[in-house]
C-alpha cells in the first residue's frame, strides 16, 4: 500500500486519467473526489464487496501486518 500525505484541495492521479482530490477533512473524516473516464466503475469497498458476492466471486482481502496504520493516520486527521 502507498500512503500519501495530502492537504485539501491537493490531488494525486492515477494512470494518467484518474484524479482523486482532498475536499475537506474534518471530524474524523476525509471527504475526497474522484475523476475517472466514464468506463471506469467507482465504489466504496462494502459495496464492491457486495457486488462480488451477489455474483458469486470470491476476493480475498490481504491483511497488514501494521495494524496501527489506522491509528496513525487518525491521529494524523484529529482537529487540535
Amino acid at each position: 500500500m502507498l500512503v500519501l500525505t495530502r492537504r485539501v484541495g491537493e490531488s494525486i492521479v492515477i494512470a494518467n486519467d484518474i484524479r482523486v482530490t482532498v475536499v475537506s477533512i474534518g471530524n474524523g473524516r476525509v471527504k475526497i473526489g474522484i475523476e475517472a473516464p466514464n468506463g471506469v466503475s467507482i465504489d466504496r469497498s462494502e459495496i464492491h464487496e457486495r457486488k462480488l458476492q451477489e455474483h458469486g466471486e470470491a476476493h480475498v482481502v490481504e491483511s497488514t501486518s501494521d495494524s496501527g496504520l489506522h491509528n496513525r493516520i487518525a491521529s494524523v486527521l484529529k482537529p487540535r
